[in-house]
């Protein structure tokens, strides 16, 4: 089991398995056919478990993925529409289902179905603890999901059945039962799997101590914003898991842009878990999809302004003098984290557009991010300017609200993090790899718990922070420098230091899908209720009508005129389900979801 490619093939060849056995159908029972057959061997097993990977990220084929849950942050938005996520506008509808809850009891009871077998299993018992631990991972994996998004829910320890109707009927278990079960299961998995899992890209402790500090992070710090008992509890657990991982993983792969647009991610530095495309067997359509007019997933103007400048000042500082301000677009972004070329095509101008042909202007001012986006992303096949389509047909210009092809924004910050040629000229069969667990966020993780327990020092700092201000070649984080005055734009309810760290967060995991997770936990959504601006225009510029704040004939972009109301406590946890309530009369909903 090399990597994550062979999903697909493997379920497959288990259902193949169970139904052309004749030697064991002629000594079985048909209703124990699959447990008999399956938890038999240890490689009969490692193919059962094997479908337990589908229960993580993945770049998708036909669905959303990950960036789509950042457009209901303050960071990112959608540049189709001029209307608010109805998360943020307060006419979020009570789903009658809802995948969340439905798919992970699904794959709950997967799990579930192995750890009851497991005991009866003539495995070693040092392999039953493997698989048993490999199992409770999983079994985390979705419960954390769950916990999440709705709080408290039933927990379900063993398999239930059609007959187990008190198991059906079960009412919802306390927030703090379910976070105390993953907690312990977590750890049982850290103790338990085999060092080295069960092959290159595997589940081995290392990957049971991430989730484990990524769910605990997220725990302690729910319940200390949100004002629950026993935040210290988790905290110190994700501050145990994450001082381990960083102190064994001291380095990371130091061209952030191959993090995400590389064709292996196999063997390279911080890469804990990651899922590994193959042409012909697994693929994907993400980076299609990215460099496609349909597609307008934009970086806000909040976003981009997180971006430090080399000196590892803030934008807005006041004895910054490398800013050069937003209004001269190819100024914008000079001396600035070189990372933001990697979210953002910087602007540019060709002669040409929706061929694959093209050529310099001439003025030199239209060129002057060409090499520079190559430095930074390392050219083609990963990022290079012109702009282009899976097909290699260009865009003469970035911003580009009007032509229509091939690319295009809504706010004049297209996102392009997932950008590459890898299958040059193929569209939807897409091979760049996805990191599921990185020490980037890991680094993030420990730097947030340190500062949460009163241990952040310039030791850590340097330890986490500053190796990712590293490869976006700015400046190391100095705490001796940061003061109230530091960033102006900070939220004066955020302590300066700690405001940094959540700059680094949202900086290094913008459209991975973390940040919407992060303003709840932290109880900030009221970040993501703000107006959401773009980038700076003039009207004159464009052939086509802009909506530019208060209607102006230059000023920022602002594709949704109206600001969500405030955001109510309660929309914190998302509401259960109605069928699922219907189902079993026993659940209740979360409270002031109707």
């Amino acid at each position: 089991m090399k990597n994550l490619k062979h999903i697909s093939l493997l379920l497959a060849v288990v259902a193949t398995l169970f139904a052309c056995n004749d030697d064991f159908l002629d000594t079985a029972p048909k209703d124990e056919l699959s447990k008999a057959t399956i938890f038999s061997t240890y490689n009969n097993i490692k193919l059962y478990a094997w479908g337990f990977y589908d229960f993580l990220e993945e770049y998708p084929t036909s669905t959303s993925w990950a960036a789509t849950r950042d457009l209901q942050g303050d960071l990112m938005q959608n540049g189709n529409s001029s209307v608010n996520p109805g998360y943020l506008n307060q006419n979020y509808i009570v789903p009658i289902n809802d995948g969340r809850y439905s798919n992970a009891y699904e794959n709950i009871r997967r799990v579930n179905i192995m750890l009851d077998a497991l005991p009866d299993s003539p495995l070693s018992d040092a392999e039953k603890a493997h698989w048993r631990g490999v199992g409770l991972f999983f079994r985390a994996h979705e419960y954390f999901g769950m916990l999440q998004t709705f709080g408290g829910v039933p927990w379900i320890e063993n398999e239930i059945t059609d007959q187990d109707t008190d198991e059906l009927n079960k009412p919802r278990d306390t927030r703090d039962l379910v976070a105390g079960n993953i907690l312990r299961d977590l750890n049982e998995a850290v103790a338990t799997i085999f060092d080295n899992g069960d092959g290159p890209n595997t589940i081995n402790p290392d990957v049971a101590r991430a989730l484990l500090a990524r769910f605990a992070l997220f725990e302690g710090t729910w319940r200390k914003y949100h004002g629950l008992a026993d935040a210290a509890t988790y905290l110190n657990a994700a501050n145990q898991s994450s001082t381990y991982l960083v102190d064994k993983y001291a380095t990371i792969m130091d061209n952030y842009d191959a993090v995400f647009n590389s064709l292996d991610l196999g063997g390279q530095p911080g890469i804990l878990l990651y899922r590994h495309y193959v042409i012909d067997e697994l693929t994907h359509w993400v980076s299609t999809n990215t460099r496609s007019t349909n597609n307008k997933y934009d970086i806000t103007r909040k976003g981009i302004d997180k971006f430090l400048t080399i000196d590892g000042k803030p934008i807005y500082n006041a004895t910054n003098t490398l800013y050069e301000g937003d209004q001269d677009h190819y100024a914008e972004f000079r001396n600035r984290d070189k990372r933001i070329l990697t979210m953002t095509p910087p602007p540019y101008r060709i002669n040409g557009n929706g061929t694959q042909t093209w050529t310099p202007t001439g003025n030199p001012a239209d060129a002057e991010w060409f090499g520079q986006v190559a430095a930074a992303t390392g050219g083609y096949p990963l990022k290079e300017l012109p702009d282009r389509n899976w097909s290699g047909r260009v865009t003469d210009r970035v911003p580009n609200f009007e032509r229509l092809t091939p690319t295009q924004t809504g706010n004049g910050y297209r996102f392009w993090k997932v950008y590459n040629d890898h299958n040059d000229r193929v569209s939807s069969r897409d091979l760049n790899d996805l990191p599921i667990f990185r020490m980037g966020e890991i680094y993030l993780i420990h730097a947030e718990v340190k500062f949460e327990l009163g241990e952040f020092n310039q030791s850590i700092a340097d330890a986490t922070i500053n190796k990712l201000r590293a490869r976006g070649g700015v400046a190391p984080l100095d705490l001796g420098a940061v003061d109230a005055s530091w960033d102006p734009m900070r939220d004066p309810t955020v302590d300066p230091i700690l405001w940094e760290i959540r700059r680094e967060r949202a900086i290094e995991l913008m459209g991975d899908g973390f940040r919407r997770e992060d303003l709840r936990r932290w109880k900030k959504m009221d970040y993501a209720t703000e107006v959401k601006l773009g980038r700076w225009v003039a009207q004159s510029d464009f052939g086509v009508t802009l909506p530019i704040q208060n209607s102006a004939p230059e000023g920022y972009v602002q594709l949704i005129p109206e600001t969500p109301p405030t955001f109510p406590d309660h929309y914190y946890l998302f509401p259960l389900p109605s069928g699922e309530i219907l189902l079993n009369p026993n659940l209740e909903q979360n409270p002031l979801w109707e």
